[in-house]
């Protein structure tokens, strides 16, 4: 009861200044703005609210947060339409959503991709409002018993996820999360500053590598460049399908899915640290686990849209809870967010829903009415977007290039940004055409950093615990959170190698000869000896122990994947291969040819800087690939150069520069 009575007043007040038409008309302007940089694929929630933190200082505080929360509530919505439309993650929050909402835009069904994906995302954010109304009074002890085992074990249940989306190798999977863990753990070393992978001579690397290029080189390239091979549009036919009411239906038909999906998005939201590079993966994995009929994931089941939208707009409110209780921001957009609460008065800590908890809710149900707003924009909007896929991709392809091109050189505005974009690229090519998992090595990468982290010390803390006593070292390490989790975990791997022949995250690939598949496996062992010799040579034990574990499993899943490749015929699953006869990429253009047009925009950039070379770029391409007309060429270049300038000016953002720049000084957008 003294509950209700703490939170009713409360909820009343937050209300009555939520409904004020002045901060209305912020929420919708904050929503625009975030719907304008979400539907860029590696923009997202960092950039829309760097845009505008410089003007919300002054401002009345509530006009304020309506801003900020209206940007942040629709980044993880309008995202959406990239992953489906283009097979482009938009952010970290929208990666599984790539898995089935891609195949089906290709099927002529966008429309219904996109609406079932809005709908879901607008019931996950206002279930997690709902719920976090209520848990916002009890959350401060709940959050506090999550330590290091528990966060380390959350962390390896994100990792536990890699069974069902192995496909129908397990070896694969576990070979290629491992794989994405081993290039988590490239640069500088978070316990003693140890170089992994890594030299002074090459600076690029002491950092590591970014997750928006990471994920745009495994997913968005090897994507656009099979696509690009057949120059044909992305959708078979040029029907988008049911439209944005079907998708509508077969949320309902699956409402209880997206309220599981809901509640995981807020749970792991809650908990610091984690946020939406993994709660998508998470929600994907119990999709795919409680479904009967798992054959059509990876090739275009809604289930797979509906699962991961649930939960990712539900984690945007769970992760306000440790952000306004302890001041803990479990993601970069949070960490401005938290920036921004500051700008406005307002610390954030216990203190806030003590003394300050109508300004609480008021935070979270902006953002609840933040949802409604955006997916209502983004379902009216979904029918003509969805006509994209219609359009021939040899003229989409372009500039694409340029929008991945652009986003991952905002990473650290390096040269080596774009760099990295093509190694990776070439990786997630290779990555899917021998059908290894990408997902899983994605997980892998995403969980790197922290993995380490948790592990090193959580490990510093038992062996102290120990030290004192037997008993409190056990319980410390096998607390009862810890346990459900381990069994969670278990429940996972054993359901995952069960079904694992059931289940295609990429969907069916004939096999080829044993030659190809063989060679790309070597050169992931290669790598991952030398990154155990590399390990084995550091110094602090903490700073090796890591890589050193991860790289011996990883080898010995390799090895034991080698045996198996030699006892097994060239028909066995082990030698999957698109580039075999009977599989689609087989046909169409060259891929080394295609993607030689994409090393050719990062050469030329490299050269003569980004907007000469993207010049360049467009007319090469859309008169010679595109075959265009000069008039359509010239028009349709200069768009896209006038559009790009735009976005740099409008977010404040530089171009890569090249050596001409170097050597001249150049007006902006030239240097």
């Amino acid at each position: 009861m003294d509950l209700i009575s703490t939170a009713l007043p409360a909820l009343g007040d937050a209300f009555a200044l939520i409904l004020r038409p002045e901060q209305i008309g912020y929420l919708i302007l904050g929503v625009v703005l975030g719907l304008s940089v979400g539907v860029f694929p590696g923009l997202g929630g960092i950039a829309g609210l760097s845009m505008v933190l410089p003007f919300i200082f002054g401002m009345d505080p509530v006009s304020g947060l309506a801003l900020m929360v209206g940007l942040i509530a629709v980044i993880p919505t309008s995202d959406t339409f990239a992953s489906v439309l283009m097979g482009i993650p938009g952010s970290s929050a929208s990666q599984a959503t790539v898995l089935d909402g891609f195949p089906l835009a290709k099927k002529g069904e966008a429309a219904r991709a996109l609406s079932a994906a809005f709908a879901s995302s607008l019931f996950g954010g206002l279930l997690g409002a709902a719920v976090l109304t209520v848990f916002i009074l009890v959350a401060r002890p709940i959050v506090l018993a999550f330590g290091l085992p528990e966060m380390l074990m959350i962390t390896v249940l994100g990792l536990s996820v890699v069974s069902t989306l192995a496909g129908r190798v397990p070896l694969k999977g576990i070979a290629a999360a491992g794989l994405g863990l081993m290039v988590g753990t490239i640069g500088e070393a978070g316990a003693g500053g140890s170089l992994r992978m890594s030299t002074y001579d090459v600076p690029y690397l002491i950092d590591g590598l970014s997750l928006v290029i990471v994920g745009l080189g495994i997913f968005a390239i090897p994507e656009i460049i099979g696509l690009l091979r057949h120059d044909r549009p992305i959708a078979g036919s040029d029907s988008l399908g049911a439209g944005w009411a079907a998708g509508v239906r077969d949320w309902w038909k699956n409402i209880w899915l997206s309220v599981r999906c809901s509640v995981i998005g807020v749970i792991v939201g809650v908990i610091p640290g984690l946020g939406g590079s993994v709660v998508d993966w998470i929600a994907y994995g119990h999709t795919v686990q409680s479904s009967k009929d798992k054959s059509k994931f990876g090739s275009g089941d809604i289930r797979g849209v509906i699962g991961p939208e649930s939960s990712n707009n539900a984690k945007e409110g769970g992760g306000l809870v440790p952000t306004i209780i302890f001041g803990m921001p479990g993601s970069g957009s949070m960490a401005i967010f938290l920036g921004g609460l500051g700008l406005l008065g307002y610390d954030a800590g216990p203190q806030l829903i003590q003394n300050n908890l109508d300004i609480t809710y008021t935070i979270m149900w902006s953002l609840a009415l933040a949802n409604v707003i955006g997916a209502g924009l983004c379902i009216m909007l979904s029918g003509s977007i969805a006509r994209l896929t219609t359009i021939r991709f040899t003229l989409l392809a372009p500039f694409l290039f340029m929008m991945i091109a652009f986003a991952a050189f905002q990473s650290r505005q390096d040269l080596g940004d774009l760099v990295s974009l093509f190694a990776v690229g070439l990786l997630g090519i290779l990555l899917r055409r021998f059908d290894w998992s990408r997902p899983a090595f994605l997980i892998g990468f995403v969980l790197s950093h922290q993995t380490e982290n948790f592990t090193n010390m959580a490990n510093q803390v038992a062996g102290a615990k120990f030290r004192v006593g037997l008993e409190q070292g056990l319980e410390y390490i096998a607390s009862p959170i810890v346990l459900v989790i381990l069994a969670l975990i278990v429940v996972s791997v054993v359901i995952g190698i069960r079904q694992a022949k059931q289940i295609l995250p990429e969907g069916t690939v004939k096999t080829g000869t044993k030659r190809a598949p063989m060679l790309f496996l070597l050169a992931v062992t290669v790598y991952l000896a030398v990154a155990w010799l590399d390990a084995l040579s550091i110094r602090l034990v903490s700073d090796k122990i890591f890589p050193l574990t991860i790289s011996s499993i990883t080898l010995v899943c390799c090895l034991l994947l080698l045996i198996q490749m030699m006892r097994a015929s060239e028909t066995d699953a082990v030698f999957a291969d698109r580039e075999a006869p009977g599989n689609h990429d087989h046909t169409g253009a060259g891929l080394w040819g295609t993607l030689a047009w994409f090393g050719g925009l990062l050469l030329l950039s490299s050269l003569l800087g980004f907007i000469l070379a993207l010049a360049i770029f467009l007319v090469a391409f859309l008169s010679i690939r595109a075959r265009l007309r000069w008039p359509r060429v010239l028009l349709l270049s200069g768009a896209g150069i006038a559009l790009i300038c735009v976005m740099a000016y409008s977010l404040n953002r530089d171009f890569p520069p090249g050596l001409l720049q170097d050597m001249l000084r150049l007006p902006w957008p030239l240097g």
